[in-house]
């Protein structure tokens, strides 16, 4: 078959177009993206928060083994906020803790930082957790996440965010910082978490690293069974 100039002419004319066709197709998907990343921000007249948080939502089958990557696929983003306005209005559509039923867990953190041990933010610190008795946990997280976005805790950027984990015998409500070996940090943030939810000065609570957890993250058998005698008795606020 025989060429001529038209051909290569054509050709060129193919390559521009595809060439305008490519760059169209980048400034869509800028635009997509952009669009999907467009930052939250407080409304007119609304009360701006220090920082953006997210509430995500997870549940899972109990006993079966949890991979980071099948549990960061089983997290549910709900949304993200900038000002009290914009908070109140997620939250008063959510369901309460206490009538959640399963393994379900609420997670509210400073937007950016995802409810993960992996997490840039999140690898380096570790979390207060506390075991409640049921029919305890949606005061204790209403508490919980009001002194956390009030920023009542006092210690800078330390604290990423907060979960509730409801489960069959008891929940558990847990508060995440970044510096596990900052000392005097975890011991403001404990003191101030005795102090939000009114807890009786017997209240046991625990301090765990993030890297025991990726280490042990399923602490079963006998360790469960001493964990929980160690824990009891459980908080019983009236």
């Amino acid at each position: 078959m025989a060429y001529d100039d038209s051909g290569d002419h054509d050709q060129n004319e193919e390559n521009s177009t595809q060439k305008d066709g490519e760059k169209e197709k980048t400034e869509r998907d800028k635009n997509q993206n952009s669009t999907k990343r467009k930052a939250v921000v407080p409304g007119p007249a609304e009360h701006p928060l220090q920082y953006n948080y997210t509430f995500w939502y997870s549940r899972r089958t109990p006993g079966r083994p949890t991979s980071s990557q099948s549990y960061e696929q089983n997290i549910k983003q709900i949304g993200t906020f900038a000002s009290v306005e914009q908070f109140w209005r997620f939250y008063s559509h959510m369901v309460r803790p206490g009538d959640l039923t399963g393994h379900s867990d609420f997670h509210l953190f400073k937007e950016g930082i995802k409810p993960m041990w992996e997490d840039d933010a999140n690898k380096n610190g570790g979390k207060w957790i506390i075991r409640l008795r049921k029919g305890l946990a949606s005061r204790c997280w209403e508490n919980l996440i009001l002194a956390m976005l009030g920023e009542q805790f006092m210690v800078g950027e330390e604290i990423c965010g907060a979960v509730v984990s409801v489960r069959f015998q008891e929940d558990i409500i847990s508060i995440w910082n970044k510096t596990a070996s900052d000392q005097a940090t975890t011991a403001r943030i404990r003191d101030t978490l005795r102090r939000v939810l009114n807890l009786p000065p017997n209240t046991i609570m625990e301090y765990k690293t993030h890297t025991d957890s990726i280490k042990m993250p399923g602490r079963l058998g006998l360790q469960r069974l001493l964990f929980q005698n160690l824990w009891k008795p459980r908080l019983n606020v009236p």
